[in-house]
């Protein structure tokens, strides 16, 4: 299929819109970045000079068109630069997971035959050096961070910037080359893969063309009307498509402004101190902020709570409506007024988002009192559906049509199809070329008309358009009675509970449902502590009697709702145990996007699984864990098991 025309020539690359964005924003931010406590800032045409300096630099290394070339580290100006420069010089950047163990980082370089990578530091070094005997594609590493590395053999190592000033200094020598290469590029090559999170088996990589990201950001940029005014906070991780499409495909499309905070700790000071006006987080994100507030307003006075929960009330009630343009009483605009100077202000501005234009949430349902929450103080706050496959964008929601228990309608050139099975599908600009050196998967996932099977089961709303995502479709399964199991409705409900960090629901082939469950520690850990309830660790904290109590009430609350649905009343859950460790992706159990690895945690924890099913009161158990400084070691615990009170089948007679 010929792409060229649906792209303006003169926009169709990446190189080339980092031109346009000298040309045209020159003295506007193009990045900045928090080090040491201090903003550094970059115009647009310093960025193309930085650029262009490395890539010069790639071409004295001797990097070649259709090299691939791996990032690792965190959000940094030196990484979005060092992408650019890979794809002025026609090579192909592959951006890795930085908290991925040496293993994971080596299986990503070796499949991809990665001859070049760019690292932040000594850590990623040594990741690297630990496996290189089994990556012998790889040629060069070059380092952004000195410190530490003077010592190091650096036969194949270079200091980052070393390599640019290499590059200016050869520039006489390389840049017709450069140039040559600039002019060659075009809409069908590939600019980035992307490696999946890896949920049922090894992450595979996802090729990207650059009219498969430059299409979906320029149709999802005119859908919420971003432009070189606008900037975001660049944190998410590089390796994830979405940190791709909002801090480098958008960013480069409008021009706008991309924010690197100084690290993860400082994320959130980082984000008041920017006030970004657009601004993507998971829902978990949007969870944890809600329950940081009411933590800090039980600490409050109460004076200054009473008149925080009277304001909170109105907003619910008005909020929203002011912010689709519904019609709203003069009175009503009036006290949301009053509560916005003296309530609903001060707190965004804490919370770093009193300049949010447009705030998206995706990956997993969000709880509809957080969505309400947030849209009632003025937050236009909206989701959307989305892939790795898809350049993330399948579906996402208009201003004025925003609910919770939906992910809105197809995005612009998207088209969206429901089969027979329940099974969502879709095709569109920002469907993947193929999986890596993975022709069966590509098969499997993309036909040959360009249709994408997500592997999610929903169905479009009659009334609305409007899409909804019931669960996994592989997930998606029966009761022994027949009756339909989407675990994850259920386990989405659960974790709208502040309390509740994960939770992991069986039942497929079962009578019943039963649940493992993980407390969030610092919502849990804040009510200890005001209830001076004394605890040394996660495991003794989230056995206490107390907390199971409160755990099974929204068991129970969580079964009242489920069993409204007549068509998913059998996932009511009658049995539950709270797990003794965090479910974490060095153990296996997440990938590192967070995303539940069902299979493995399902056969990891067999003898749990065993005690919820027969009967018993309570369960030991001994786990192996890894150390954040790679170590092994394991735990053991003895589990408490609880009964969850379920609703029973009303049986409606015939009048």
């Amino acid at each position: 299929m010929t792409t060229v025309a649906a792209l303006d020539s003169a926009l169709d690359s990446f190189p080339k819109l980092l031109v346009r964005n000298a040309t045209k924003f020159g003295n506007r931010p193009a990045y900045r970045e928090k080090e040491f406590g201090i903003w550094q800032s970059w115009t647009w045409a310093e960025a193309r000079e930085e650029v262009e300096a490395l890539a010069l630099g790639f071409l004295d290394l001797g990097m070649k068109q259709g090299d691939h070339v791996a990032i690792a580290g965190r959000n940094r100006p030196y990484f979005y630069w060092a992408m650019l420069a890979a794809q002025y010089v026609g090579a192909v950047p592959v951006p890795v997971y930085q908290d991925a163990v040496a293993e994971e980082m080596a299986y990503v370089l070796d499949h991809c035959s990665a001859k070049y990578a760019v690292v932040e530091d000594q850590e990623q070094v040594d990741k690297i050096l630990d496996v290189q005997d089994d990556l012998p594609n790889l040629k060069q590493v070059l380092y952004v961070d000195r410190r530490g590395m003077r010592k190091y053999d650096h036969t194949t190592l270079h200091a980052y910037d070393s390599v640019q000033e290499a590059g200016r200094v050869k520039r006489d020598e390389f840049q017709p080359e450069l140039d040559r290469r600039y002019a060659a590029a075009t809409p069908d090559d590939t600019c980035v893969m992307l490696y999946t999170s890896g949920t049922t088996g090894r992450p595979k990589g996802v090729v990207m063309s650059s009219y498969n990201m430059l299409k979906t950001a320029k149709n999802s940029a005119e859908f919420d009307k971003l432009s070189e005014r606008d900037s975001i906070l660049a944190y998410l991780p590089m390796a994830w498509v979405g940190d791709f499409i909002f801090s480098m495909a958008q960013a480069c499309w409008t021009g706008f402004t991309v924010n690197c905070p100084e690290s993860a700790e400082t994320m959130q000071h980082d984000l008041r101190e920017i006030g970004p006006t657009y601004f993507f987080a998971p829902p978990r994100f949007f969870e944890g902020l809600l329950t940081s507030v009411m933590i800090r307003m039980e600490d409050a006075g109460k004076i200054k709570r009473r008149m925080f929960h009277k304001y909170l009330e109105h907003a619910k009630r008005v909020g929203p409506d002011l912010l689709d343009g519904k019609p709203v009483s003069f009175g009503d605009k009036l006290k949301y007024q009053i509560g916005k100077y003296l309530v609903y202000g001060p707190l965004l501005n804490t919370l770093g988002l009193s300049k949010m234009r447009v705030g998206y949430t995706a990956g997993e349902a969000i709880g509809p009192e957080i969505f309400e929450f947030y849209r009632s103080l003025g937050i236009n706050l909206k989701q959307l559906y989305g892939q790795t496959e898809a350049c993330v964008y399948i579906t996402q929601q208009p201003d004025g049509e925003v609910r919770a228990d939906t992910v809105g309608v197809p995005s612009p050139d998207v088209e969206v199809r429901i089969s027979d099975n329940g099974e969502v599908f879709y095709r569109s600009p920002g469907v993947f070329q193929s999986y890596y050196k993975n022709p069966e998967s590509t098969a499997d996932t993309k036909d040959s008309e360009g249709w994408v099977a997500t592997g999610d089961a929903g169905f479009f709303e009659k009334d609305s358009g409007h899409l909804r995502i019931i669960d996994r479709a592989k997930d998606v399964g029966k009761m022994a009675d027949g009756s339909m199991f989407a675990p994850k409705y259920v386990e989405n409900k659960l974790k709208f509970f502040p309390n509740i960090l994960e939770a992991v629901v069986f039942g497929a082939g079962r009578d019943e449902c039963t649940a493992f469950i993980n407390i969030d520690l610092t919502a849990v850990g804040n009510w200890a502590e005001r209830n001076n309830i004394a605890y040394a660790s996660y495991q003794e904290l989230a056995g206490h009697p107390q907390v199971l109590d409160t755990i099974q009430k929204h068991l129970e609350e969580v079964n009242a709702s489920v069993a409204q649905d007549e068509m998913l009343f059998g996932c009511q859950v009658h049995r539950f145990l709270v797990l003794h460790k965090e479910l974490d992706a060095d153990d296996g159990e997440l990938t590192r996007t967070r995303k539940v690895r069902r299979k493995i945690i399902e056969e990891k924890f067999d003898v749990l699984l065993t005690g919820l099913y027969d009967g018993s009161d309570s369960v030991f158990v001994e786990t192996e864990v890894t150390y954040e400084d790679g170590r092994k070691g394991s735990i053991s615990a003895t589990l408490a098991i609880r009964n969850a009170a379920v609703q029973a089948r009303k049986i409606l007679e015939a009048a």
